[in-house]
């Protein structure tokens, strides 16, 4: 199911919220001052996790954030639809947690970071949807020569196979 986003002022405006609640939550989470004072030293490999997962998600609110910062400019007027679609979208890969590394950290931080990834898989459609409006579906003469091409193709290599 495809269904086109109808992307408005209230949705952008409570997921805007939603991420800076979530973002602070993060801030909060990922805060390792004095925590890692006390770590030992069998301790190497869960700080390295919990570095890299921090990274993640921090990397992770900030496409989303600015993903909304872009799409309430957009609704206040301050850039045109056309800067929206050539510099508002979301980065199309992202990493994604790491499972052996989530196991190293605390629960609480654990689900956070599902959290966010959620979150971000919803702003995700929401841009998929709402870019896919503006993709250009080919003409009846470029999927004729699409195809013609492919034809082409395959009996060129039926023929190679036959020498």
């Amino acid at each position: 199911m495809n269904e086109q986003a109808n992307l408005n002022r209230p949705i952008v405006e409570t997921l805007y919220t939603e991420a800076l609640i979530l973002a602070d939550e993060v801030r909060a989470a990922f805060d390792l001052s004095g925590r890692l004072d006390s770590a030992s030293e069998n301790e190497d490999l869960a700080r390295i996790a919990m570095s890299c997962e921090a990274l993640r998600t921090t990397t992770r609110m900030m496409h989303i954030i600015a993903w909304l910062l872009n799409q309430r400019a957009y609704f206040n007027g301050e850039i045109s639809e056309l800067a929206l679609r050539r510099h508002g979208r979301l980065p199309s890969k992202t990493a994604k947690s790491d499972p052996e590394q989530l196991a190293m950290i605390d629960p609480d931080i654990r689900d956070l970071v599902l959290t966010t990834e959620r979150l971000y898989a919803r702003i995700e459609r929401l841009d998929v949807s709402w870019q896919s409006q503006y993709t250009m579906a080919p003409t009846a003469v470029h999927r004729l020569r699409q195809r013609l091409g492919e034809s082409l193709a395959r009996r060129e290599t039926d023929l190679a196979s036959r020498f």
